[in-house]
């Protein structure tokens, strides 16, 4: 139902604040007066999944710790579920990716930016754990990494900044994850319908033996003529006033190939999905024939 996304610096209180989030939604969802669409509230952290802090030293433990944490995401996403995502999602890029996937999967958005110092985030990270802490080098380094959310880019609208002094959560935030417009899955997201394996092989036959009944028939100029092709389908096929050789023919059906060969790989070609059985094959060939053999 909703995607709630913390971001801030490295041990600057995001945990805290997740935990205030849920306990908040929960008292909101098991008062007797609400009626309303969220019915679980659940926490997706670097704990949770058991990333350790360090993995945030190197892009090569990074990047599989962010594919980890998204691949949590996305799997617990869910229509009555408020999601809160606690982790640094410190990168814009991967923001937008989760603003994404929440958008395919139907939900609601919104951003919670822990706005703490650097001092007191040093000061904090250094009172916890070895196991729980970042090393010097790494915390200042992503001091200097972070891009800080933005009410002004979709993807972190509609934002939440929240400094230490602030003990209540805003109002807005109930209103933002119950009831703002649910945006449409973006296009780029949006999984397109592959070609089965033997549509290659369907394409190369279906317009083979049009092709080949064509080249018979092709002497008679300004006729109508019968071509037959798959499983016994017969299709009415119309003939310039002049003679069709064979190599032009041939020619359009080479274009008429590369041309769904694209569509094989892709999904889709241009704007329309493809059918790839034989009858839908052979029907949009002689279209494309009838268009392209033009009069001399």
């Amino acid at each position: 139902m909703a995607l709630i996304t913390i971001s801030g610096y490295p041990a600057s209180g995001k945990s805290t604040r997740a935990q205030q989030i849920q306990n908040w939604i929960n008292q909101k969802i098991q008062d007797k007066s609400y009626n309303g669409p969220i019915k679980h509230v659940q926490v997706i952290s670097d704990h949770s999944l058991q990333i350790h802090p360090q993995a945030y030293a190197s892009s090569a433990t990074e990047k599989p710790a962010r594919g980890a944490l998204f691949a949590a995401v996305q799997r617990q996403m869910a229509p009555h579920t408020a999601l809160i995502v606690d982790s640094l999602n410190y990168i814009k890029g991967f923001r937008y990716q989760l603003y994404c996937a929440a958008r395919e999967f139907k939900l609601r958005t919104c951003t919670i930016y822990v706005l703490t110092s650097p001092e007191s985030c040093r000061e904090w990270n250094a009172a916890r754990s070895p196991d729980e802490s970042y090393l010097q080098e790494t915390l200042e380094n992503l001091f200097l990494r972070f891009e800080e959310p933005s009410s002004m880019v979709r993807w972190d609208a509609p934002l939440f900044t929240l400094v230490p002094t602030d003990v209540d959560l805003p109002n807005e935030l109930w209103d933002a994850i119950t009831n703002n417009i649910i945006k449409p899955p973006n296009a780029g997201t949006l999984s397109t319908a592959k070609a089965p394996t033997d549509a290659l092989h369907v394409l190369e036959q279906t317009t083979a033996s049009i092709v080949s009944a064509l080249a018979s028939n092709a002497s008679l100029g300004g006729a109508t003529c019968t071509v037959e092709f798959g499983s016994n389908i017969r299709r009415q096929v119309k003939l310039p006033a002049r003679s069709v050789t064979l190599a032009e023919l041939q020619r359009l059906k080479r274009q008429f190939i590369t041309v769904h060969k694209k569509a094989i790989t892709l999904g889709t070609t241009e704007r329309g999905s493809v059918d790839w059985e034989e009858e839908k094959i052979g029907d949009k060939f002689i279209i494309y024939l009838e268009e392209h053999i033009r009069e001399q």
